[in-house]
């Protein structure tokens, strides 16, 4: 998969909704109910970061319920690529960029939204032809405000801010001409996940999926 062909897939993605849930599982057999929810609650794209040893399992559970699009987050090797790409994720999100992950990602044709902080580092995956990134870490970067100031010199580039994005700041990138949706976690808070608090959490599925700028 070209670059350019990624970043295309991982825009439509990016599109679904304005909230796309990043979600840390130490459970598995939690992962099913909760994907219903936030599906249900019209957040139909889904990462799950590789940072627990339940996550592959996770992304397995997830790819099961119907109208999700489950992605892997904190991809760092290619090792992770493929292992994500075997547990089902239909999309890929790092913290930053490497030509090896890069490469990984393109040979296993699994679209990435790599992550940049920097206009360098926008500049550098714009030039292999990334024009949908992340923007991480959001807020320790500058918040909003940074993000519009790279959108001045380099309006090519689209981004999905992680890092620090709550419910009260999401508004403040949704509302920039260079921002496709926001990551967050506070839509799965742990303790109504451990709960299975599925009606709650679909509550907050809600109120996100209707977020404008």
């Amino acid at each position: 998969m070209t670059p350019q062909l990624a970043s295309e897939k991982a825009a439509e993605i990016c599109r679904l909704a304005p909230v796309v849930p990043v979600l840390v599982i130490d459970d598995a057999a939690l992962a099913f109910g909760l994907a219903s929810a936030l599906v249900k609650g019209g957040l139909p794209a889904l990462e799950v970061t590789l940072r627990t040893p339940a996550a592959l399992d996770a992304i397995r559970e997830m790819a099961r319920v119907p109208g999700g699009v489950v992605g892997a987050g904190t991809l760092l090797t290619p090792a992770d690529v493929q292992a994500a790409v075997d547990a089902g994720a239909t999309f890929g999100v790092s913290p930053g960029a490497t030509d090896r992950l890069l490469d990984a990602c393109e040979e296993a044709g699994l679209p990435l939204l790599p992550g940049a902080a920097t206009a360098t580092e926008a500049m550098a995956l714009l030039e292999r032809g990334y024009t949908t990134q992340k923007f991480f870490p959001a807020e320790a970067s500058g918040g909003a405000a940074a993000l519009k100031a790279i959108g001045g010199p380099i309006p090519q580039v689209k981004f999905c801010p992680t890092g620090g994005v709550t419910l009260k700041n999401a508004r403040d990138y949704l509302a920039l001409s260079n921002t496709l949706c926001v990551g967050g976690s506070w839509v799965a808070p742990p303790a109504m996940v451990a709960a299975r608090d599925w009606a709650g959490i679909e509550a907050l599925a809600r109120e996100a999926a209707a977020l404008t700028g």
